[in-house]
């Protein structure tokens, strides 16, 4: 008996460590399925319904998000709402209803009002809550929002993109991202759904730095487009000849052969449509 004994212990070990280990997957599965059932991670806030701030929204009902957007202007959240969206009457609503907000606004008094504001984000933002700021603005107001956001426990990234209407319709937008790689990894989950490139750029307000830079250049290179495209037409060849020539060769650029700025060398382009949308 003595010789047995430890090998009975050692089974009835083994069968209480089955047992614990058991009834530790299911209850972790049991919480995971409650979790997923009850959507809570599937819930994305969207404030600003522009141009790209639409498109960007409607990419993300497209990936079954249960989406929750606010604006000034009625027509565009009911736009969104007919997607599928559920409309907010204020950033606070946004925030008190989604644990991720993307915001996608026009400058940086805006974003400062959107988040920091009496009605804004942080005034009833959740615990833990992932705040992804799309817009192009200037890095010290990214950064006084990335304070603003730590000092109530909230990840923040600034996100501003590249890619144009069409990127984000399309859902190809390079997304330059600035903040702590933690949150950009979590912000990464969301962004992936919008676009084709994920920067990390550095700390807070870097993406803005990498946005302006960038900017530069597509400037650069739109002036340069349209003014040669508007010599050519002057002395006479066709635009799509010369599109096709500058295509092919050494002046080749994103502003001329995915964003012509000329009308009638490219469909689907603001300068197929009266540029309306933008040129960049």
């Amino acid at each position: 008996l003595g010789c047995n004994r430890p090998e009975s212990m050692r089974s009835a070990i083994s069968t209480t460590m089955r047992s614990i280990l058991h009834n530790s997957a299911k209850d972790i599965l049991l919480r995971q399925a409650r979790f997923f059932s009850s959507g809570a991670h599937d819930t994305v806030g969207f404030i600003g319904l522009g141009n790209m701030g639409a498109a960007m929204a409607g990419n993300l009902i497209k990936a079954n998000k249960k989406l929750i957007v606010n604006d000034m202007s009625e027509e565009a959240v009911s736009k969104l709402c007919a997607l599928g969206a559920v409309a907010a009457k204020s950033p606070a609503d946004v925030a008190s209803q989604a644990s991720t907000i993307v915001t996608m606004l026009p400058a940086g008094p805006h974003v400062l009002e959107v988040y920091t504001g009496t009605n804004g984000i942080l005034s009833k933002v959740q615990p833990g809550a992932m705040l992804i700021e799309c817009s192009t603005i200037d890095p010290d107001s990214a950064r006084k929002v990335a304070s603003a956001c730590e000092a109530k426990g909230s990840d923040f990234v600034d996100a501003p993109v590249s890619g144009g209407t069409i990127g984000a319709q399309n859902a190809t937008l390079t997304f330059m991202v600035g903040g702590e790689e933690a949150a950009v990894a979590r912000a990464k989950t969301v962004l992936d759904l919008m676009g084709q490139n994920v920067v990390h750029c550095g700390g807070a307000g870097t993406g803005q730095l990498a946005k302006i830079c960038n900017n530069l250049v597509l400037g650069i290179t739109m002036a340069g487009v349209s003014e040669a495209f508007q010599l050519g037409l002057q002395l006479g060849i066709d635009p799509k000849v010369l599109a096709t020539v500058v295509n092919s060769s050494s002046g080749r650029s994103w502003s001329s052969d995915t964003y012509n700025p000329c009308p009638g060398v490219m469909e689907g382009v603001p300068s197929a449509r009266g540029y309306s949308g933008g040129v960049g």
